[in-house]
């Protein structure tokens, strides 16, 4: 199967089935020297781990990630890195009656058109387990990426018709609440919202906003390769994501010039920008200010309530999915969209590194 390969020089192979033994990714291109142990995945890990509220899939699985090769001596060795984590709760029963059915809102139709085949034991390859990769990987890019300056914060900005209310955003509350909004009143609302989202046996979508900090100018490619188009591609190929905007997005289209340009200042005796509508990228290239973006998140689609589809046999037929699914998808896909927006950054500022020459003619005359 193609397409499970991202970055070119960051580079990341994400393997493994829901319902396999194990899942996991083996990274490619990180520089040797970098201090890692597995403590460090594991904290992104646990952020998106299953079971740890009643908004997340009650299946229960210790995401414990196991470092196979690529470390020596507490740092990176500059060869791929490899890592696993087990699945060791699945239980496959619970899908035996999909096998003959195309469940509304996943690729069940689409995986069969396309191989004739599929593993339907939780959505076997297009699962969201498959993120755990992903995430394990952006830890490791995130890690990479501070020893710059570079930081990542990911959150909830909304779920459902509940937003975070900006005048009183506190990011030391995201960890707070189950959630992940960096608003406790919002918060309190949504889980409300869920609440009777959940007693009617239903599901409920979000918005997932993204802040990149201390990324110098100049980081991206003008084409193909922008830093806001890479975004997007990574954004994307999460299975639940159905959009991307950055910076004003959509509300530009709404706007006059003169409300949308970010004035030029100078500004403690380096160039800088009196707002920042652009969200921090030009030209497809990081300006030196905050790179935020946003992304929508589907509601679940499996469903305990009530639905109606067709079999193999092109049968209508009515269907209630059992299983253990989250009423919400939001919250533990937060991580996964800032570990994407690592991987992104990390691949890109490296390929930056052979942008100019006398970058490179000054690294060399400093160690000749």
């Amino acid at each position: 199967m193609p397409g499970s390969t991202y970055g070119n020089r960051f580079k990341i192979t994400t393997w493994g089935e829901s319902h396999g033994k194990a899942v996991g990714v083996v990274i490619d291109g990180c520089p040797a020297g970098l201090p890692l142990c597995e403590e460090d995945i594991q904290k992104f890990l646990d952020r998106r781990k299953p079971g740890q509220n009643k908004y997340a899939t009650p299946r229960r699985e210790d995401d414990q990630a196991e470092i196979l090769s690529g470390i020596f001596q507490g740092q990176t060795t500059g060869t791929p890195i490899s890592l696993l984590v087990w699945n060791k709760t699945a239980r496959s029963q619970d899908y035996s009656k999909i096998a003959s059915y195309y469940r509304p809102g996943h690729a069940d139709y689409t995986f069969d058109e396309k191989y004739s085949f599929r593993d339907y034991r939780g959505g076997g390859r297009t699962s969201g387990r498959e993120t755990i990769g992903r995430v394990a990987a952006g830890a490791i890019a995130s890690k990479l990426l501070e020893q710059l300056g570079i930081r990542l914060c990911a959150y909830t900005k909304s779920i459902g018709n509940v937003s975070v209310d900006e005048k009183h955003m506190d990011f030391d509350e995201i960890s707070k609440n189950p959630l992940y909004m960096p608003d406790h009143d919002a918060a309190v609302r949504a889980q409300v919202l869920l609440d009777g989202a959940m007693a009617r046996k239903d599901s409920v979508g979000g918005i997932i906003e993204c802040q990149i900090t201390g990324l110098f100018p100049g980081i991206g490619e003008p084409v193909f390769d922008k830093l806001d188009a890479c975004l997007a591609r990574a954004m994307l190929s999460i299975g639940a994501v159905k959009g991307f905007e950055i910076g004003e997005g959509f509300r530009a289209a709404g706007m006059f010039g003169s409300e949308n340009n970010d004035g030029f200042i100078v500004k403690n005796g380096e160039i800088a920008k009196r707002t920042n509508h652009s969200g921090g990228v030009l030209g497809g290239l990081s300006d030196g200010a905050p790179v935020i973006f946003r992304v929508a998140v589907k509601p679940t689609p499996s469903i305990a309530a009530s639905q109606t589809t067709v079999n193999k046999n092109m049968e209508e037929i009515p269907i209630e999915i059992t299983g253990r699914h989250d009423p919400v998808i939001v919250p533990r896909a937060v991580v996964v969209v800032e570990a994407m927006a690592a991987l992104t950054v990390a691949d890109l500022l490296l390929e930056n590194m052979s942008a100019r020459l006398d970058r490179i003619l000054d690294f060399y005359s400093r160690n000749l």
